[in-house]
């Protein structure tokens, strides 16, 4: 899939927030700067516009894991860039994430075998001709079969 644009990708990223439910893991792959964050700020966002409910939603990129609830739905956004063994991620509560909430997961290489089976992988690439302002993206979504059902629509 190619975003054009940062309003294609807040446009994908609020389609996206409604399909989620506990026990939804999302692995966000991409280089430094190529959009996780700022893809997972308008997902949650989104969903806190839908629900009436404003609050900022600041990187986790010193905390490493930040908190949300949403409408009853538990959302956990981790930035894990800094993790240096994957057993590092227990001390983030990234079990309680997996069985109680939505995990949002940057840089989900660092879990290594931890990082569940049935997740949705969404991978972003800058491409060459992204354009005077560097913000087209190519997106690539793999999930298994669940995922392309609930995506249908998205």
């Amino acid at each position: 899939m190619v975003l054009m644009d940062l309003t294609e990708t807040a446009s994908f990223a609020r389609r996206l927030g409604p399909c989620l439910r506990t026990g939804d893991v999302v692995a966000l792959y991409g280089d430094l700067g190529a959009g996780k964050t700022a893809f997972t700020r308008v997902l949650i966002q989104g969903l806190q516009a839908r629900a009436g409910e404003v609050e900022e939603v600041p990187s986790p990129t010193f905390s490493l894991v930040q908190q949300y609830e949403v409408d009853g739905l538990l959302l956990w956004h981790f930035d894990l860039y800094r993790l240096t063994s994957p057993e590092e991620a227990y001390e983030l509560g990234i079990d309680e994430a997996f069985a109680e909430g939505v995990s949002l997961i940057e840089w989900p290489d660092r879990l290594g075998e931890l990082l569940p089976e049935g997740r949705l992988s969404l991978s972003f690439e800058i491409p060459e001709d992204t354009g005077p302002f560097g913000e087209k993206r190519l997106l690539r979504v793999e999930g298994n079969p669940d995922w392309g059902e609930r995506l249908k629509h998205v």
